[in-house]
């Protein structure tokens, strides 16, 4: 009897021990999967500000009560230029995603491509903008919550925050940035490093944005050309005068108001000016690829990307 009772019992700790091993290594459904990590977002914000983002979605929450809102159970890890590194929790919003601490000291919240936090109800990090990702090429930034957009650029070229544009006639001037190619890059060439380079300009109050309001006249008109899913309106023009060449090429992006459109301005001058031998020809693909490049990292702000 008393082996007996030893061999039960050793079944019976045996199928415990399988039932138990069992549950402990079963795979969870993925709706209770927790912290998974959904994307990274870098922000630049005003006054040279930065933050580095990384959103989680949180386990699916139980089902609301009729007429109740859904509990938010995503999270949020931030990485601020002040040094501060800190996970929120996301909490009921009526418009775009907040996250917030526990006792809401401090509040960050995300809305499409832009974000703003909140510390002790003082808006400390404002106006920031997503950055596109470095595609390789691009490391330096530039961002305007003011324009509602940000772009990426090459590290030797200069920036002109004060750009205007001038070709319109007189009273005619459209605001924008400009990055101006590095002269290393036309050494040697006819290229121009003066004024060669891309600029992102605006247009205000415009129902129609259309790339033919960026240029006084147009070669052949305005087309559409669909990049990446992305409409744009393109129009050129050319011109000469005193042995100098200039080609412009514009990229609006229909339906933004303001109108937000991407110049490419190429300054070139007649080799026919030159000694022989002394000056090549620039390579004008490889400079239209890597203004391609840049302007493919143009991210619009919500009140640009209507």
């Amino acid at each position: 009897m008393k082996k007996i009772y030893i061999a039960s019992l050793v079944i019976v700790l045996l199928v415990v021990g399988v039932v138990f091993t069992l549950i402990l290594f079963q795979k969870k459904p993925s709706s209770e999967i927790t912290n998974t990590l959904i994307s990274q977002v870098d922000y630049q914000c005003d006054t040279g500000k930065t933050i580095n983002a990384k959103y989680y979605e949180g386990a699916k929450a139980k089902e609301p009560q009729p007429e109740e809102m859904p509990t938010p159970t995503g999270s949020v890890e931030l990485v601020l230029s002040d040094g501060q590194h800190l996970t929120l929790s996301q909490t009921i919003s009526g418009s775009g995603i907040r996250y917030a601490t526990a006792n809401e000291s401090l509040i960050f919240w995300s809305k499409g491509n832009s974000a703003f936090i909140t510390e002790n109800d003082v808006q400390t990090y404002s106006g920031c903008v997503a950055l596109a990702k470095d595609p390789g090429g691009l490391p330096q930034a530039y961002a305007s919550s003011t324009a509602g957009f940000s772009v990426r650029y090459p590290a030797n070229y200069i920036v002109d925050p004060a750009y205007h544009y001038q070709g319109l006639g007189p009273n005619k001037k459209i605001e924008g940035v400009k990055f101006i190619i590095p002269t290393e890059t036309a050494t040697g060439t006819n290229l121009s490093s003066f004024d060669t380079g891309v600029s992102v300009e605006t247009f205000p109050n415009i129902s129609n944005c259309n790339a033919g309001l960026f240029l006084d006249s147009t070669n052949n008109g305005t087309s559409t050309i669909i990049e990446n899913d992305t409409p744009y309106s393109v129009a050129t023009s050319s011109g000469a005068g005193a042995g100098n060449f200039y080609e412009e090429t514009v990229w609006a992006i229909p339906n933004t108001n303001p109108c937000i459109a991407v110049r490419y301005f190429i300054h070139s001058t007649n080799l026919g000016n030159y000694t022989p031998g002394t000056i090549q020809e620039f390579n004008r693909q490889t400079l239209m690829n890597q203004f391609d490049v840049i302007r493919r990292t143009l991210i619009l702000a919500p009140s640009n990307a209507n």
